[in-house]
C-alpha cells in the first residue's frame, strides 16, 4: 500500500538551498492516486527543489515505462515515459492554481502535495496515439480488423457502381 504522505514537501521546513527528493512509482501508487487514465507503470521521480528568497523552483525528472492499451489491438502494452517538468512554488494566502508553472502554497501550511503533480506530468508526457511497434500488435485482433475494413471498402465500392442517380450524372458531364 501506497501512502501519499510521503509525496508532501514541506516548504517551510527545508533547511538547504537546495534538496533532492526522490520517489519510486508502481501500481501502489496510481491506485492508490485513483488514476483515471495510468493504472499501471514502474517509474522514478527525482524532485530537485531550490529556495529562492520569494520563491522555490521545483524540476521534476521522471524516468520508466507506464502501461496502457493498444489503439489497435486493444492489448496492454508498456510505453516508455521520459519527461522532465519545471515548476515554481510560492507562499500566499490560499493554494491557487496561477497558472501553468506558478502554484500558490498556504502560507500558514507551507506544505505542497506534488502527488497529483507528478501524475499530471505523466499524463502529458504520454502520447495521444498508442500503438504497437509495426508487427507487435495482437494477430488475431489485426487480421480481425483487416478483415472488416476489407469488407467495409469492397461495400462502398459496389454502392458506387450500382447506383443508377450517378450514372446518369456522368452521362450528362460528358
Amino acid at each position: 500500500m501506497c501512502t501519499l504522505e510521503t509525496f508532501k514537501v514541506d516548504l517551510k521546513g527545508l533547511q538547504t538551498a537546495e534538496t533532492v527528493l526522490s520517489y519510486h512509482l508502481d501500481e501502489a501508487y496510481f491506485e492508490a492516486i485513483d488514476a483515471p487514465d495510468v493504472r499501471e507503470g514502474e517509474l522514478d521521480v527525482t524532485l530537485t527543489v531550490r529556495k529562492a528568497s520569494e520563491y522555490f523552483e521545483l524540476d521534476f525528472h521522471t524516468e520508466g515505462v507506464v502501461h496502457v492499451t493498444c489503439d489497435l489491438c486493444l492489448d496492454d502494452m508498456e510505453l516508455p515515459i521520459v519527461s522532465d517538468d519545471h515548476l515554481f512554488a510560492r507562499f500566499g494566502e490560499s493554494t491557487l492554481d496561477e497558472g501553468d508553472e506558478i502554484v500558490t502554497v498556504d502560507e500558514n501550511e507551507g506544505i505542497l502535495d506534488t502527488a497529483w503533480l507528478i501524475y499530471e506530468f505523466i499524463s502529458l508526457a504520454i502520447p495521444i496515439k498508442h500503438v504497437h511497434a509495426p508487427g507487435k500488435c495482437n494477430a488475431a485482433m489485426s487480421k480481425l480488423l483487416s478483415e472488416h475494413d476489407a469488407a467495409r471498402s469492397s461495400e462502398a465500392e459496389e454502392a458506387k457502381a450500382v447506383d443508377p442517380r450517378w450514372e446518369a450524372l456522368l452521362k450528362l458531364k460528358k
